[in-house]
């Protein structure tokens, strides 16, 4: 009886490990998709979002030590400061430099922050010039895409609805939008109703799209494949139903996909609602 209860339990032991296994293989495999029970960041695929990978690891062993020296601190005022170790308390009420310590270290702790964090925001705020430019137009609760027209290139508009169908579940659309691999992507982001968030985690970026104004980010993805991200702005009833997909392919697959898209969707004016073509 106890052998058999022993193997059970080792055979749940041995489930539970390869479940963990197969869930880390899914998330390295599979760049773009969530996977249950994540907890880090989905697999970067540009420059920019490994950056902010790294720096938000940097920070985590930060706050960690940090927090291990606070409680460092309380341990040690709690044994040295109780009533039976100090019967008579001490009335000290100033020591300088102990004030000025804990003054100039935390501004130089605030200091090393601010600066790979600027360098971060700069890069994502000052759109190099780019290849592909593509306008993203959020709606109560999808998404319009805008490709304007260059050369024999460009002049259409198709809607990326959700697909309950399709797996992974809530994250794919009838639509997709397609973007070649290793070429500087602008997308400008507006609403037509309410504020909307379009936010792709494996590009390291989200924006918001708000109603009357033209936000602008890029990206520039260095691996083929198919990514997902979802509206990450509350916006009404069917918030959790605006997923996004962005598919990157080759420049073949992509001159190939433009020629098909300029027949299976209808043409625009010529892209004259673009704030502009490059």
């Amino acid at each position: 009886m106890r052998t058999a209860h022993a193997q059970h339990r080792s055979k749940w032991g041995i489930a539970a490990l390869g479940a963990l296994l197969v869930t880390s293989t899914s998330a390295l495999a599979e760049p773009g998709i969530p996977v249950p029970w994540q907890m880090d960041r989905q697999t970067p695929v540009t420059a920019e979002a490994a950056q902010l990978a790294s720096f938000e690891g940097w920070l985590h062993v930060l706050a960690f030590i940090i927090s291990l020296f606070v409680l460092g601190l309380l341990v040690y005022c709690i044994y040295r400061f109780n009533e039976k170790a100090n019967p008579t308390p001490s009335r000290t009420t100033h020591n300088t430099a102990i004030e000025v310590a804990w003054t100039i270290i935390p501004v130089l702790i605030l200091v090393a922050v601010a600066i790979p964090s600027f360098r971060m925001l700069r890069t994502q705020l000052i759109v190099p010039a780019s290849d592909v430019t593509v306008k993203v137009t959020g709606h109560a609760w999808y998404w319009t895409y805008e490709y304007p027209k260059v050369g024999e290139d460009g002049g259409f508009t198709f809607d990326a609805n959700i697909d309950e169908e399709k797996e992974p579940k809530l994250l794919q659309t009838d639509n997709e939008m397609v973007v070649p691999v290793n070429k500087v992507v602008k997308v400008q982001v507006t609403s037509t109703d309410v504020i909307h968030s379009w936010a792709m985690p494996s590009f390291g970026g989200k924006i918001d799209a708000i109603p009357g104004r033209l936000n602008e980010t890029w990206f520039k993805a260095d691996r083929e494949g198919t990514y997902h991200g979802q509206c990450s702005e509350l916006c009404g009833m069917r918030h959790a139903y605006m997923p996004i997909v962005v598919k990157v392919v080759s420049d073949q697959a992509y001159a190939a996909w433009l020629k098909e898209a300029k027949t299976k969707y209808a043409a625009t004016d010529g892209g004259s609602k673009f704030a502009s073509a490059k």
